[in-house]
């Protein structure tokens, strides 16, 4: 009896102590999952050039002043060039898109420019008298002149001979006609005119000096000779330009040529006359850049018939081309999407799936700059949604994924993983195919060990061409991650040097392995092999149909090192 009650009391107390351990523990495991959850649900912030900073509001990194972008909400995405982020990590972002459509592509250009004298013109005043120069009227430049006015006084003693003999050969000029007609054609050799002729005839006496008239109207823009000089015929005295028309030169760079045409519309002004605008058409385009500024000039002929247009006056001008009506329908993004990566130009493009934001990164090729626009020649699509504002933060978001970024664009696509992939039954033509690409890879693999840049190089274009033979015996939704890997990588192979292409040999040679594991076109066995010391002891596999090891990482240096991991069989 006493036995009985011992055990019920043991039973008893048993019952209590697991009453009491789930109430206590029961409890706490709640309440942590409770809070768990709690925490799961806040919103982390980053830097994307200080990934360590983690905060749980937005504002600025304390390290750099950067804006901090959304962690936990965000979505790396199964694309190798997109980046996924909610509805509510876009809004905090403040990230906005715009719906790209076709424009009609107008462009204005603003051109910086000076007035100049029109070079057409430009006149020298020479003398026609040789002698020393007695008296100059105009004795500074600047000065206006008008045609026939004097310039200077000359005294020439070739003139006074040549008077001496006009004068003799009139007084015979009855019986010598033919000489006093000479005589005085020497005369008007020189420029003097019928009157003085006659003056001197008239008065017996040869004239001392003989003035210097200006042939045309205009501006001294140089003086060129002084009191007391002695001037032969022909050498100039002033260089007069007429100011009653100008030229305006505006400074057209390298990349806005193709804009400008003759017979463009220029509206412009004039730093020094504010308030004043003025309208013209280019009527001369430079055929030749100027090789230190890099720039040619488009000439607007101007009257100036007030004088209000000085040469050297600043000038801005706008000028609307006219071939910008001509180029329609061409596709326009604000500058603000674009993001520059030196040689490259990448966009944004957004996709909405399942109530989550897609952003891929896009490679495009850029046309004309149009104010605040450019022209994409290629790279985007009619309906397709770019990031306008915000596109750094996307780009941040990027490179903290690991994903390809303005940052980081040199980041190939991630290869495919041979455990994340099964079986998948082909047809004979596509295992036909893959064998052949197999075989490329192993004629690469052998060139890479034996250091033969030319046969590697050789094979990478093969490799190319079987590869997306493969493609096009197999559905889009298998061949696709084998798309995207394979591609990249072997196009960033062709140019490199034989270290760079072993480098990247590791991810071609993580697809193949993942490639002969899913789909088995292999008809002999294939074993994966490893070294351990590849990128510092980081590793790398590669294929190979022998058990013996023959590194393609190091080649002769290190030949034998590695060891086999697996045997894939047909």
């Amino acid at each position: 009896m006493r036995t009985k009650r011992t055990i019920g009391y043991s039973i008893l107390i048993l019952i209590i102590g697991i009453f009491l351990g789930w109430a206590i523990f029961g409890s706490s495991n709640h309440n942590g999952h409770a809070h768990e959850e709690g925490v799961n649900e806040a919103q982390i912030w980053t830097c994307s050039m200080d990934p360590q900073v983690r905060q749980n509001e937005p504002g600025k990194c304390p390290l750099c002043g950067m804006d901090l972008i959304p962690l936990e909400n965000m979505d790396t995405g199964g694309s190798p060039n997109t980046v996924v982020m909610g509805k509510d990590a876009v809004r905090l972002a403040n990230i906005s898109t715009i719906t790209i459509g076709f424009q009609d592509a107008k462009k204005e250009l603003r051109l910086n420019g000076k007035v100049q004298v029109d070079e057409r013109k430009v006149y020298a005043q020479t003398t026609h008298i040789p002698g020393r120069i007695e008296q100059l009227t105009i004795n500074f430049t600047g000065e206006t002149v008008s045609r026939g006015q004097q310039l200077a006084q000359v005294y020439s003693p070739d003139l006074m001979t040549a008077q001496e003999e006009l004068l003799q050969a009139f007084r015979i000029k009855e019986s010598q006609p033919e000489l006093y007609e000479a005589a005085k054609q020497k005369l008007r050799n020189w420029r003097i005119s019928e009157s003085s002729i006659q003056k001197i005839i008239s008065t017996q006496k040869p004239i001392q000096r003989f003035s210097i008239t200006a042939d045309v109207s205009g501006v001294v823009t140089e003086k060129k000779a002084n009191l007391g000089d002695y001037v032969d015929r022909g050498i100039a005295l002033y260089e007069i330009a007429d100011l009653s028309s100008v030229w305006v030169l505006f400074d057209v760079y390298e990349a806005d040529m193709a804009w400008v045409k003759k017979g463009d519309k220029v509206n412009y002004t004039i730093a020094s006359l504010p308030g004043e605008s003025f309208e013209g058409v280019v009527s001369f385009v430079d055929p030749f850049i100027n090789p230190e500024t890099r720039v040619a000039t488009a000439r607007v002929e101007v009257k100036n018939t007030n004088g209000m247009l000085k040469p050297e006056m600043f000038a801005t001008g706008l000028v609307i081309p006219k071939q910008a009506y001509i180029q329609e329908s061409q596709v326009i993004v604000p500058k603000s999407a674009v993001l520059w990566t030196g040689e490259r130009s990448v966009i944004y493009v957004k996709k909405e799936v399942d109530e989550m934001m897609h952003f891929e990164l896009r490679e495009v090729t850029l046309g004309a700059s149009l104010g605040e626009n450019y022209v994409v020649k290629n790279g985007l699509q009619l309906g397709e949604e770019v990031v306008v504002n915000g596109t750094f933060t996307v780009d941040a978001a990027a490179q903290l994924a690991g994903k390809p970024s303005m940052m980081n664009h040199e980041q190939l696509p991630l290869p495919v993983n041979a455990e994340d992939v099964s079986f998948v039954e082909v047809s004979k033509d596509a295992k036909k195919a893959m064998q052949q690409v197999i075989t490329d890879y192993l004629i690469l693999k052998d060139a890479l060990v034996s250091a033969d840049k030319l046969v590697a190089q050789k094979q990478l274009g093969l490799l190319m061409n079987d590869f997306e033979k493969v493609g096009m015996q197999l559905p889009g939704s298998v061949w696709e991650p084998y798309k995207i890997a394979f591609t990249e990588v072997l196009k960033s192979m062709g140019s490199k040097d034989l270290e760079a292409i072993r480098k990247l040999f590791k991810p071609l040679s993580q697809s193949m392995i993942a490639m002969v594991q899913q789909f088995k076109p292999h008809s002999d066995a294939l074993y994966v092999q490893y070294c351990p010391m590849f990128e510092g002891d980081k590793g790398g596999s590669w294929l190979s149909i022998s058990k013996d090891i023959k590194n393609p990482y190091f080649g002769d240096m290190m030949l034998s090192c590695g060891e086999v991991k697996k045997e894939i069989k047909p």
